[in-house]
């Protein structure tokens, strides 16, 4: 189940008054990207992959946290009955559904990281995952970045980046572009927040 295109854009609204940041508007960003990457698809819905992008870093509403978002997120999503939104809030981070590939502090309980742990080892990872993991990779608090920039900028901040995740992503690239049969950034072009 997923929340309205307006629940969601309200959820955001009150996760960025509990802490405020950058990630409130690349979540818009990303929301955005998804939706003119699914409609350019075809067999994709547009509304759902905007909410699905708008939510998948809620769990930045309860602090500044790394790894803490993803069980905050999957379980506030959880708590109001939005398990769509939750899978999102847990897959966006995990691409080949492993825990090693998390770039950033493990700042989770024992019971956090187990259940992200379990959780990732029963999840079905669909194009929804796929899209959200992608429009992640481009999305910049002041808009659309080239994937590569942005896996740099990460790998800068934290010290590194693995290759598979890198190769990963530019895979989902290439794989969106193939479906829609044009360039991503041509689809997403001028998405400013």
């Amino acid at each position: 189940m997923l929340p309205t295109r307006e629940k969601a854009e309200e959820l955001l609204a009150e996760a960025e008054k509990c802490n405020p940041g950058a990630w409130g508007n690349h979540s818009r960003v990303a929301a955005r990207c998804a939706e003119r990457i699914a409609q350019a698809c075809g067999d994709l819905d547009g509304n759902k992959a905007y909410v699905l992008g708008l939510l998948h870093d809620i769990g930045r509403k309860f602090g500044v946290r790394h790894l803490g978002h993803v069980s905050d997120g999957y379980s506030y999503m959880m708590s109001l009955g939005y398990d769509e939104a939750a899978k999102v809030c847990l897959t966006h981070s995990f691409p080949m559904q492993s825990i090693d590939e998390y770039i950033g502090n493990f700042d989770t309980t024992g019971e956090e990281l187990a259940m992200i742990q379990d959780n990732l080892k029963a999840v079905v990872m669909d194009e929804y995952d796929r899209l959200i993991q992608l429009c992640d990779a481009i999305a910049g608090a002041e808009g659309v970045l080239d994937i590569e920039e942005r896996m740099n900028d990460i790998k800068r901040r934290y010290g590194s980046y693995p290759q598979e995740k890198w190769d990963n992503n530019l895979r989902l690239k290439k794989y969106f572009e193939e479906k829609m049969g044009k360039d991503v950034y041509t689809v997403v072009e001028k998405i400013e927040n």
